[in-house]
């Protein structure tokens, strides 16, 4: 994000075939692994996808980076749930990485009901030489066995196998909307629309409420819980936001259930801006901390928020993301794209945000230059090494060659889910059935 912010190369692209995609290949989370070396997707249809960055060849420098799929999976299937005759999807509400212990990774996923826990692990080797069993893997009849032999170890072709560990089942009765672990790196909490709860990564059968804000009478709910994250390096505290615009940050020190937070971060509305949508429009989709854990990050409907964790009366920095959409407020309410819910992503040193707007456009700020640039997603820049140009959208009055006017915007793509590698300037960007992976321009 220096001078030339404009010059990011594309770095590779995992589509698909446009003729072929369903609603099931719609990616519906993406997320690298805390070394960056893995990307894992969800998508509607249940399935992970785990892409895996090429070592650097003598041969090949440039080489270096392309992300190739490792391992596919299937997560969830459908359900139904009989009691309350729901069907329950089998889309990937959210993925987050565990980190890596030895040579096997895992990973958390979820759907709306059903947390999973999942052991990718390289195979190699196979035993031969069973007492029981034929080479065909049939038993054999006891009585035809003479002699005993010691089964070996044979090599073979390297084989990459995704295996449940854990199944975190019956713990929400609302959709879980987001999962978050701890940096004890033993507990885990999952998130829905009235209650957040705390999981031991050992335990699958109980899991302790930490939030509830379910009233008593139903009727009386006001507001739900939108999304939720630990804070990266303090095991005891958390931050979540609502559907009103507000976050809490609560400590689990304090009390058992964390009804009462411990602070409470909220940006009056302006009376002069109060409309019709203004309720919708605050509603916080995507709450971050920080890598450092100073600073939250909140993005609701048409602005992105930089809040400092020590002060609570305003946000620190105010970024519109796509504020010439506040005059077509109406039509997006009528074609329901007002309640898409977008996320956001700081770079691997808190200096640039990076969210997704639509038309497939994502944006970024750079925090210390107050620069900003709108690039774009498709499929007719996703050569490979193609460099992205900035995009302008231009509301009213005249429109420039190089422009796009507000009113010839696709709202139908979108890109809501993003990453950011953890230490380099590599971008995972999902545009609806396509996964893009972009990095900074390579001398």
């Amino acid at each position: 994000m220096d001078d030339d912010i404009d010059t990011r190369k594309i770095n590779n692209s995992f589509l698909r075939d446009y003729n072929y995609a369903t609603e099931a290949d719609i990616i519906s989370t993406v997320e690298f692994n805390s070394t960056g070396e893995l990307l894992a997707t969800g998508d509607k249809g249940g399935r992970v996808v785990v892409f895996q960055r090429e070592q650097e060849s003598k041969s090949q420098p440039h080489r270096r980076g392309e992300y190739n799929v490792y391992s596919t999976f299937q997560s969830h299937e459908p359900e139904f749930d009989y009691l309350k005759s729901l069907e329950i999807e089998e889309k990937i509400n959210k993925i987050r990485w565990l980190p890596q212990q030895n040579a096997a990774y895992f990973l958390l996923s979820t759907n709306d009901k059903t947390v999973k826990l999942w052991k990718i692990s390289e195979r190699d080797k196979r035993p031969e030489g069973y007492n029981l069993k034929d080479e065909d893997g049939r038993m054999r009849d006891p009585a035809t066995i003479t002699t005993l032999r010691v089964p070996v170890l044979r090599p073979m072709d390297l084989m990459v196998e995704a295996t449940p560990r854990r199944i975190f089942s019956n713990g929400h009765t609302y959709h879980i909307n987001s999962i978050s672990v701890n940096s004890d790196y033993e507990t885990y909490m999952s998130t829905d629309d009235l209650r957040i709860n705390l999981w031991n990564l050992e335990i699958t059968n109980r899991s302790f409420n930490i939030v509830d804000i379910k009233p008593a009478n139903m009727e009386e709910l006001t507001e739900v819980i939108t999304a939720a994250e630990f804070h990266p390096n303090q095991c005891n505290t958390f931050v979540y936001s609502s559907s009103k615009g507000s976050i809490r940050l609560c400590d689990m020190r304090a009390a058992a259930l964390c009804d009462n937070h411990s602070k409470f971060f909220e940006e009056p509305e302006d009376p002069n801006n109060r409309s019709f949508f203004s309720e919708i429009i605050s509603s916080i989709s995507d709450v971050k901390f920080s890598h450092s854990g100073r600073y939250l990050m909140t993005r609701d409907y048409l602005t992105v928020r930089v809040w400092d964790v020590n002060m609570e009366c305003k946000p620190l920095e105010t970024y519109q993301v796509h504020d010439y959409l506040r005059g077509k407020l109406c039509s997006l309410y009528e074609n329901d794209c007002i309640f898409d819910k977008f996320e956001c992503v700081w770079n691997g040193s808190d200096s640039v945000i990076m969210t997704g707007s639509y038309n497939n456009f994502f944006r970024m700020f750079d925090r210390n230059t107050k620069r900003d640039v709108t690039l774009e997603a498709s499929r007719e820049n996703s050569k490979p090494r193609a460099i992205l140009k900035p995009r302008k959208v231009c509301v009213g009055g005249k429109r420039r060659k190089d422009e796009i006017s507000v009113d010839s915007l696709d709202f139908s793509k979108k890109i809501l889910h993003t990453a950011w590698h953890p230490s380099e300037n590599i971008i995972a960007v999902a545009a609806t059935n396509n996964l893009y992976i972009f990095q900074d321009k390579v001398n």
